[in-house]
């Protein structure tokens, strides 16, 4: 969401992460501590600390933990940045200790069910923070910093890397296995969650449309404020001069523009394929910090 004015902007964004750091204290407290399931990330670790030694706390523990990763922070991506994340994490953690100490949730009777939830909710709560250049330290901090390294790799696979290594240790330290290998399932499908969070909202489509009356095809999807470059091409069989229309757009205007296009030209040969990523006027603008 673009907002111009500098105060609402910075309301929404705060507003934005205590909403993700909400949704993560509650995917912890609901689903993953009464069934012992890892978290993963600097989470996992301070539940592994407590475990050792109850009277520290886990959101506490968290903040500890985040210290020397907020300093890199600073150095890699400036003060603004770690506003944010410090905001997110120390709200988070807040938030992780204080529904705990108001409700004690119940172990679920099948915990792939606290797996499968437990991991959508976490994915989701990561995926807004990250959004709005926040996170809650930890997994999701390291990732977004090894981002600037390995730009081939999504924020998800890199938080899902880091956890599967803790998790490990967590099964060695609780002597779970099952426990462990619910913690991977759970944290796999965290990882997705947070690429469509992150990455979904800005996938489009390409169509490549082939056309004897190519010339309207693009007058027409012009008049929709659509983006189109004409290719020249030669038909395979005929050897005929052709012109291909080029054109991205939003999943919102597929049907429309197939409806455009067959109005014009039934008889057109349209190739939709998937965009990950369109930069550039009415999508998304490259940032050297953007995920």
């Amino acid at each position: 969401m673009k907002i111009k004015n500098p105060a609402l902007r910075l309301l929404y964004e705060y507003g934005v992460i205590t909403l993700g750091c909400a949704i993560y204290a509650l995917s912890f407290n609901w689903f993953f501590q009464p069934n012992n399931i890892s978290m993963g990330g600097f989470t996992g670790i301070a539940q592994i600390i407590n475990y050792y030694f109850p009277a520290l706390p886990v959101g506490i523990m968290s903040i500890v933990l985040n210290i020397p990763l907020f300093y890199i922070c600073v150095r890699m991506q400036g003060l603004k940045s770690l506003l944010a994340s410090l905001y997110a994490m120390s709200i988070g953690s807040l938030m992780l200790d204080a529904i705990g100490a108001v409700h004690v949730f119940s172990p679920m009777d099948e915990p792939l069910l606290a797996c499968i939830f437990g991991g959508v909710l976490l994915g989701a709560s990561m995926g807004i923070m990250l959004t709005v250049g926040a996170t809650t330290g930890g997994t999701e901090l390291a990732a977004r910093l090894l981002k600037y390294k390995l730009r081939n790799l999504s924020i998800g696979r890199l938080c899902l890397s880091i956890d599967v290594t803790v998790i490990c240790l967590y099964a060695f330290t609780f002597r779970s296995v099952n426990n462990a290998l619910y913690g991977i399932v759970a944290m796999y499908i965290s990882s997705l969650t947070m690429d469509t969070v992150v990455y979904g909202s800005i996938n489009a489509k390409i169509a490549y449309i082939i056309s004897s009356r190519s010339g309207e095809v693009a007058r027409q999807l012009l008049t929709m404020d659509l983006g189109v470059t004409l290719l020249n091409g030669k038909g395979g069989f005929s050897g005929d001069e052709k012109q291909v229309v080029l054109c991205a757009f939003k999943r919102s205007q597929f049907a429309v523009v197939k409806a455009t296009v067959t109005a014009i030209d039934p008889n057109a040969f349209i190739i939709v394929c998937e965009a990950h990523e369109v930069l550039g006027e009415g999508f998304g603008a490259y940032t050297p910090d953007s995920l």
